[in-house]
């Protein structure tokens, strides 16, 4: 049976690092070449409660909150054949940009989910690692909502899971050897891509209530690896 092998505390400074991550240039605090508004903020009241916002700032970018592993005391990573289970509640502001991500050493991304709000009903499922994407529509999906969402690190294949509902299967996976940090945030569309916020809107939030990694024992990874009949 797959042991847990994180359960994420979000006020514990030994799993998570605050305000900064090696996926922003130069660890951040921003990244406008990525259509963000951000500026990551290290206060607690930001990230540290479960509660990820953002609040707008006189120079037109945004305090953002951000966790990740990368640099932590701890030093946690996602293997190959982890599985993720994650409890949020998505935002409602036009402009927010939550998500849950893996990163190291410039990529080995895999988008457990984003969520924009001007697209009510879809999440966006994305393999950096192997480049699969896929729009996920769903009517349990919509701004405010709380979504469960489960993703398998397979090497042959990434799968998620939305609300018990399986919404993809890439068929490229993560390969044998993949590990990767997790970064959870909010950050702020600057409008490129989608709207950016409202001008008269100064706050915004997404909360993740749950969020744990399970390990399978050597015979279910054995097993998972010989999925397709070929090891890589």
């Amino acid at each position: 049976m797959s042991d847990v092998v994180f359960t994420a505390d979000f006020t514990s400074t030994r799993q998570w690092v605050a305000g900064r991550s090696w996926a922003y240039p130069d660890g951040g605090p921003v990244n406008p070449r990525d259509d963000k508004l951000d500026h990551l903020t290290d206060d607690p009241s930001y990230s540290r409660t479960g509660v990820f916002r953002a609040t707008r700032r006189p120079d037109g970018l945004w305090n953002a909150g951000l966790l990740t592993t990368e640099g932590s005391e701890d030093g946690f990573m996602v293997r190959s054949g982890d599985v993720l289970e994650a409890r949020v509640r998505l935002p409602d502001a036009r402009g927010a940009w939550p998500a849950i991500w893996t990163w190291r050493d410039g990529g080995q991304e895999i988008d457990v989910f984003e969520y924009h709000p001007d697209n009510p009903d879809l999440l966006e499922l994305s393999n950096h690692v192997r480049d699969s994407h896929h729009y996920h529509h769903d009517g349990s999906v919509r701004p405010g909502a709380w979504v469960d969402l489960v993703v398998e690190f397979g090497p042959h294949r990434v799968v998620w899971w939305v609300n018990g509902v399986r919404a993809f299967a890439d068929r490229r996976g993560v390969g044998r050897h993949w590990e990767a940090y997790l970064i959870v945030n909010l950050s702020v569309c600057a409008g490129r891509y989608h709207p950016p916020p409202d001008p008269d809107v100064c706050a915004m939030d997404f909360a993740v209530d749950t969020l744990v990694v399970r390990r399978p024992s050597p015979e279910e990874w054995a097993a998972m690896a010989q999925d397709v009949g070929l090891l890589d």
